[in-house]
């Protein structure tokens, strides 16, 4: 190294170390918007490459970290692995957050956010080999969770079972190698690291089994309550709905006005990719004045997988009860895709109708 650029090199290391926390933090949010901007398709060839790529960075990070020489050559790092880390969780967050409603399955929402945020946050931590192994592991699991569906185009739950498997055999291939590489470094943490993994490995598979799992990769597109609904010659949906001003957009629960012996229509798309053909289920339900929520109605349906706009269906019911009621978009096991929610309020005339087209 030539005496120019050891002080090149010596300046621009005191200069990170200067503005280390903005940098990190700068890193953590660049990493987030890139991924809320262009992450689109779940099953795009691109963004699995992309997901992947960063996997990659950052066991290659935690093995050179973890290589004395290199730790103290390569200052710029944990820098890499902080973009690394909070570009896959900014990553799974968006993807699952799309994949349902934050209702039903916010405490898995919960522990993307929370590790996204702790990537920030505990840097002290993040320094630890269990606490870095900890995180590739998450994110190892959170993408075998949904890119395992993709490859064998079913969501059963063997499925799930499976990509756990696969995480399991990759984090252990990884930290036979990692052991090679830092055996003094990985004997010390040991027992960490494996009280981690199988925490998190635990965690995730109860939360599955009770339904709090996203159902990655379907997502809910559209979805709405309506007075009718028909198909044109195009092949699109013609619905009628009721005529609302800009409250429709602020609106968590609209009054739906209701004659009685009338029908009403459940409408949904929901994106399902490639050829991942499966069931869903509308599930009516309607709150009682104990606040329960009491199913009804079960309308099962199909759903075709490959189209961007999501796969189009309705359910119908005609007999209702004043006060609160949704619609539960769900699997065959209950997990939840989506959910409209509405207030039925009984008339005795037909309240002004507009129609819209549903492409």
């Amino acid at each position: 190294m030539t005496p120019i650029f050891q002080r090149q090199y010596i300046r621009a290391r005191k200069w990170y170390e200067k503005y280390e926390r903005r940098l990190s933090i700068a890193s953590l949010m660049t990493g987030f918007v890139v991924d809320s901007l262009t992450l689109q398709r779940i099953d795009a060839l691109r963004e699995n490459l992309w997901i992947a790529a960063n996997i990659l960075i950052v066991g290659l990070c935690i093995i050179f970290l973890n290589r004395d020489v290199a730790a103290k050559k390569g200052f710029w790092l944990p820098n890499i692995l902080q973009f690394s880390f909070g570009a896959l969780l900014g990553s799974f967050f968006i993807f699952y957050f799309r994949s349902s409603t934050l209702t039903a399955t916010w405490p898995f929402l919960l522990i993307l956010l929370a590790a996204m945020l702790a990537n920030e946050l505990f840097q002290k931590r993040y320094e630890q080999l269990a606490f870095r192994l900890s995180f590739l592991y998450l994110s190892i699991l959170s993408f075998s969770i949904f890119l395992m569906p993709l490859l064998l185009k079913s969501i059963r739950p063997e499925v799930f079972i499976l990509s756990g498997i696969v995480s399991l055999v990759a984090i252990w291939i990884y930290i036979l190698l990692l052991r090679k590489l830092a055996s003094e470094r990985f004997l010390e943490n040991k027992t960490h690291i494996w009280t981690f993994i199988t925490f998190i490995f635990v965690s995730v598979n109860v939360l599955y089994f009770m339904n709090l799992i996203p159902p990655i990769p379907l997502a809910l597109k559209d979805s709405g309550i309506y007075h009718s609904i028909s198909r044109n010659s195009e092949g699109n949906y013609v619905v009628t709905d009721e005529e609302r001003g800009v409250e429709k957009y602020f609106q968590l629960s609209p009054k739906i006005h209701w004659q009685e012996g009338k029908s009403l229509y459940a409408y949904t798309a929901i994106f399902s990719p490639g050829s991942l053909n499966t069931g869903i289920v509308h599930n009516w339900q309607y709150q009682n004045d104990d606040g329960e929520w009491i199913t009804v109605t079960r309308t099962p349906l199909y759903l075709s997988g490959g189209r961007s706009g999501g796969f189009r269906t309705f359910s119908e019911k005609s007999n209702f009860t004043p006060g609160r009621w949704r619609v539960s978009v769900e699997t065959p096991r209950e997990q939840i895709i989506g959910r409209i929610n509405f207030e039925i309020v009984p008339i005795l005339t037909v309240p002004n109708l507009v129609g819209d087209v549903k492409e």
